[in-house]
């Protein structure tokens, strides 16, 4: 069942211009840190003012302008750790490869995996609203610098590739996947939160790394809402569910569902199957709504990449998710709805 949870406020307080950036990072698919899940959970929690800072962030708009917003958090709650890593590059398949290309536009045009996108940057992105789209901060921002693309960012929509102007009909031979095409719709501004954005490309607080876009006109598709992330040990069968764009299937969408291994407050440790590309991913779970009397998907948190953490002196692999805690779902459901009193219930 879904659990219900007290949901602090989080507002604007003030918001200044900044300097328009220069728009030269690389965009990286992939994001490494070697501080793993007891590192994770050693690290002192962040400070009122901390919290604060992290979670006020930078709107970036379509003609390039930059602004800062100053957030005032109300009914705190505890919130995660900036903990900091070095870029480490790592393979991201664990054994067995148990990813599904999700071929036919049964299955594409059709929800949940409908509500999969794919950014100009690279990464992936997963429909929240009737014009917004959840993914991972550094698709957008490498921590120092908006990467190359931002500016003239694009999300783009399968659609089913007609042939010789026939009315939709599958002239393709059967036994072949139906060849698909993406329609691109521009990004009108992008919200990243400040604790993901530091001094230096390798001071990166994992726990940080969402953004929401915005786009210009609506999609017209079924979205995903955000939920708060239960804690594993509430997930159904300790699992979670997420598809996206690995760079190794172009063209294809990639489904996998994976048990968790670990958590922290902000993180979610798995591994489950991905390459970059499927960064920014939204990882989903189904469960029971008991006030509407219905199974419900949710987005409880956003793929971020690979992680090689040192456990007790041997390496080993997980693949990382920043969890939506209730501060975060303050602030995202904020920068979707505009209304903190639509935003009280995760």
């Amino acid at each position: 069942t879904w659990p219900s949870y007290r949901v602090p406020v989080i507002l604007p307080q003030s918001t200044l211009n900044l300097d328009k950036p220069q728009f030269d990072a690389e965009a990286r698919l992939e994001v490494v840190s070697p501080c793993g899940p007891a590192c994770h959970k050693s690290s002192p929690l962040p400070t009122y003012e901390e919290v604060k800072n992290y979670l006020s962030y930078e709107t970036l708009y379509a003609n390039g302008s930059l602004t800062e917003t100053e957030v005032g958090i109300y009914i705190l709650s505890n919130s995660g750790d900036g903990s900091q890593g070095k870029s480490r590059t790592k393979r991201q398949i664990y054994g067995y490869d148990s990813r599904f290309s999700i071929f036919g536009k049964d299955f594409l045009l059709n929800y949940p995996f409908s509500t999969s996108v794919k950014l100009s940057t690279g990464c992936t992105g997963t429909l929240v609203a009737e014009k917004h789209v959840l993914t991972a901060a550094h698709c957008i921002h490498d921590g120092k610098s908006y990467v190359k693309g931002a500016q003239k960012l694009r999300v783009g929509f399968l659609k089913p590739k007609l042939k010789d102007g026939s009315k939709g009909a599958n002239v393709t031979n059967s036994a072949m996947p139906e060849k698909m095409k993406f329609q691109w719709i521009r990004v009108k501004r992008t919200h990243v939160p400040k604790g993901w954005i530091k001094g230096n490309a390798n001071d990166i607080g994992m726990d940080y790394d969402y953004a929401l876009l915005e786009l210009k006109k609506p999609h017209k598709r079924k979205f995903m809402k955000i939920g708060v992330s239960p804690p594993a040990r509430h997930l159904p069968g300790g699992r979670i569910h997420f598809s996206g764009y690995d760079n190794d299937r172009p063209g294809n969408l990639v489904y996998r569902f994976c048990d968790v291994k670990d958590e922290t407050y902000d993180l979610l440790y798995q591994q489950c199957d991905a390459q970059p590309g499927a960064s920014g991913s939204g990882v989903y779970v189904r469960m029971w709504k008991r006030q509407n009397h219905k199974w419900e998907r949710k987005i409880i948190g956003i793929f971020s990449g690979h992680q090689w953490v040192d456990m007790n002196g041997t390496p080993q692999d997980f693949n990382v998710a920043v969890r939506i805690t209730p501060l975060k779902y303050a602030q995202i459901c904020y920068w979707i709805k505009g209304n903190y009193l639509d935003c009280r219930e995760g």
